[in-house]
């Protein structure tokens, strides 16, 4: 070996030296041996810990009873409303619940009950994982941790209260009987309804005592444990009637796995609907449909129900009570006094419901629901069955702003567009073939948007919901506040043929007086509630949201809608007002409901009245009530809303709206130009003042006068094509105006096609 090779076999010798050693180094602290033993150390050292904290943790006593209380109600400035917390609760022993109604909560709730060791290890832990993370209340807990809970504990969701769980149902699992622990499981459940165990909620759903239940009803209360308010059958959303009708047959399906119900019989069960529910204890009238729906907000923004229903919570409303008696007091005067039902029957088919607001809290400072439990357990001012029919049409017009949308003739849609009203005249370039009747089968010819609107004019809107795009229509609803599920995209819903209430109705309007800023109208102003022993306050939503639309199109939708009170459909019941309104009407098809919602600068309120039988809650017409014929948007729901506004309002009256538009009536009329021989073909004409008519005005005669002269205008001749309208209403039975369905005073008549 040479000397060259010599040294190069040395130096490897060193560079393999080195790398051995640096191996070495790193295994003196990462062999598998110690790897092993550090993964054993720290599993001795969790039974260890695990060991101690069962020896140290005892069974406690039950305290479910001792946390039972009252929930106090309050108005907004603090006085009382009601106290809620009656106790509804029976203990029975399992003997008296028949054995396949017991099988039912198992089947629902935890198949292996009766052969595990009261614990659910793997559910357990992917509880405690997901509450480490921030996802809230999570499922994976046997019938003896549920127990627990209930019995033993609090409902809340801490990691250190989820092993204290766990401890306990293991010594309980070990001290008692699994009967006794079922026992104590079904009679200290919440079942919704105020009822807690189960003879409570047999008598509050099926009305007879548990002795007689079937395992059909027996399946659906074990099912309401999953979430009562949701499953309950009388206030149960669409979805939510579907999935406890799942569960309710999951539950039969696992006891026939287990062996406990042939196939047979569970092929003949019929899933038994619940009866209506009982009042609530201690409350009656408008304050029993205060109190459910405070508690249905509540719920939704992740209150947990049992924990709420055991008591002790103070909840505010944002209820003025002064304004609470105005708007009972005016549903009085301007409807009720006038109904005899003894002597007209259609007289007993009217209700009425209305929901105030204030658009710069957002809080609902008065709520009308009907004759209040035990009479009418629907509340009329949250229900959403009936048509909201023309108070839709304003949403339209909206989203044509907003969309920055165009007529088929290309020119932008404003107030003062004009558009073709004749009678049952085709929509053009709509994707299905609609042709609306306007209201008395009215030919208006030729009008401005803002005259169709002051006229409700079926036929212009239609056009425009073709103009718009009926999805945009229908994203522009939604963004403020109606329910998205209800509205089918076609031609009809520019009519307001979805579903809606008042409450709803009353956030729509409220956005566009808080110039755009969305507005979620809130019954509950704040709520208190005992965290070991201390009054804690809960965190909730922010009735005021985002921009949904842009303040120009807001305050341009007011300023047009200040022309429906001034001028239009709701005229004769809302005038000579000492505030600034605004408002729409609205009248459905066979004039099953009848609307108006309006506004002022400093409350919103929207007023719908019903047509209901008594016999079975059927929608019926309310032609003929109060020894009238048709009932309209601007008869009986605008009387009642400006009876109220007006007691409600007070000292506040002087209030004007803060518009930053240049279209619609609100906006008071530039200097009439010196007339041309040539017509104007300006796009954006001039509009009249907000106190002053925004159609051309009609002469003694019933003639529209010409703008530029005063005088009446020939009928041969007439300036306006669609001139000499009758008095009455228009679209879908709206009256109150005296349309002349004239131009406002200055506006070029550009055509449209």
């Amino acid at each position: 070996m040479g000397r060259a090779e010599a040294r190069r076999a040395r130096q490897g010798s060193a560079r393999r030296a080195k790398q051995t050693d640096k191996k070495s180094g790193i295994r003196r602290f990462f062999t598998w041996k110690k790897l092993l033993g550090a993964f054993l150390g720290a599993c001795l050292l969790g039974i260890l810990g695990f060991i101690g904290l069962y020896l140290y943790v005892d069974i406690p006593k039950g305290n479910s009873a001792a946390k039972l209380q009252s929930n106090v109600y309050k108005y907004a400035d603090g006085k009382v409303m009601a106290r809620v917390g009656d106790v509804n609760r029976e203990t029975v022993p399992l003997d008296r619940i028949p054995k396949d109604v017991q099988r039912t909560f198992v089947a629902a709730e935890n198949k292996s009950f009766y052969d595990d060791s009261g614990v659910d290890l793997k559910g357990t832990l992917r509880g405690v994982f997901n509450t480490l993370r921030g996802q809230g209340k999570q499922g994976g807990s046997t019938i003896t941790q549920q127990y627990v809970k209930n019995y033993y504990l609090s409902q809340e969701q801490t990691v250190s209260r989820k092993l204290q769980e766990i401890v306990i149902s293991l010594k309980v699992d070990n001290k008692f009987k699994k009967d006794d622990i079922l026992a104590g499981y079904i009679n200290t459940s919440y079942y919704g309804r105020g009822a807690y165990g189960i003879q409570a909620a047999a008598q509050a759903y099926y009305r007879k005592d548990v002795e007689k239940l079937t395992v059909s009803e027996g399946a659906y209360l074990a099912s309401l444990l999953q979430a009562p308010s949701q499953y309950d059958w009388s206030s149960a959303t669409k979805a939510g009637k579907k999935r406890v009708k799942e569960r309710w047959a999951y539950t039969l399906d696992n006891m026939v796995e287990m062996k406990w119900l042939p196939a047979a019989d569970r092929a003949r069960q019929k899933f038994e609907v619940p009866q209506a529910p009982r009042p609530l204890p201690g409350v009656s009238g408008q304050t029993s449909y205060l109190v459910k729906q405070a508690k249905q907000e509540l719920f939704a923004q992740g209150v947990d129900e049992s924990e709420f229903e055991a008591g002790g919570w103070t909840v505010t409303l944002g209820i003025d009570k002064n304004k609470q008696k105005a708007l009972e007091k005016s549903v009085k005067r301007k409807l009720t006094d006038d109904l005899d039902p003894e002597k007209r029957k259609v007289d007993r088919d009217a209700q009425l419901g209305a929901t105030s607001v204030d658009p710069k809290t957002g809080h609902i400072v008065a709520m009308y629901g009907g004759d209040g439990y035990p009479k009418h357990w629907t509340n009329n001012a949250t229900r959403s069955d009936y048509q909201p029919a023309s108070t839709f049409k304003p949403l339209i017009l909206a989203s044509a702003m907003e969309n920055n949308a165009v007529t088929q003739d290309g020119l932008p849609i404003t107030p003062n567009t004009i558009y073709d009203g004749r009678n049952r005249r085709p929509v053009v370039g709509g994707t299905i073939p609609f042709a609306p009747p306007n209201e008395d089968e009215h030919p208006y010819g030729k009008i401005s948007v803002q005259t169709a609107t002051n006229n409700s004019v079926n036929a212009v809107f239609a056009q425009m919901g073709a103009d718009v795009g009926l999805e945009k229509i229908k994203e522009t609803a939604v963004k403020l506040g109606m329910d998205g599920s209800k509205i089918d995209a076609k031609p009809a819903m520019t009519l307001g043929t979805m579903g809606a209430s008042p409450l709803q109705m009353a956030g729509a309007y409220a956005t566009l007086d808080n110039h755009g800023k969305k507005v979620t109208p809130t019954l509950v102003k704040k709520t208190m509630h005992p965290v070991n022993g201390v009054q804690t306050e809960v965190p909730l939503k922010d009735p005021i949201g985002d921009q949904v639309l842009s303040r120009r199109t807001a305050d341009t939708l007011t300023s047009v809608l200040t022309g429906v009170v001034n001028d239009g459909t709701a005229s004769e019941s809302v005038q000579n007002t000492a505030y600034d309104a605004a408002g729409k009407t609205g009248t459905s098809d066979d004039n099953k409901s009848a609307w108006f919602v309006g506004y002022t600068p400093k409350l919103v309120t929207a007023v719908g009245m019903f047509g209901e039988s008594p016999k079975g809650g059927a929608q019926v017409t309310l032609k003929g009530t109060g020894g009238g014929g048709r009932v309209n948007g601007g008869g009986y729901p605008a009387r009642v809303w400006a009876d109220y506004t007006e007691s409600a309002l007070g000292g506040s009256t002087g209030a004007e709206f803060d518009l930053e538009t240049d279209l619609g009536a609100g906006v008071p009329p530039t200097p009439t130009p010196t007339p041309s021989k040539t017509p104007s073909t300006s796009p954006t004409p001039s509009e009249t003042p907000s106190k002053t008519p925004s159609q051309t005005p009609s002469s003694p005669s019933g003639r529209p006068s010409d703008p530029t002269s005063g005088k009446p205008s020939d009928p041969a001749t007439p300036t306006d094509p669609s001139s000499g309208p009758p008095t009455g209403g228009t679209d879908d039975g709206d009256t109150g105006g005296k349309p002349t369905g004239g131009k406002p005073d200055g506006e070029s008549l550009t055509d449209f096609r």
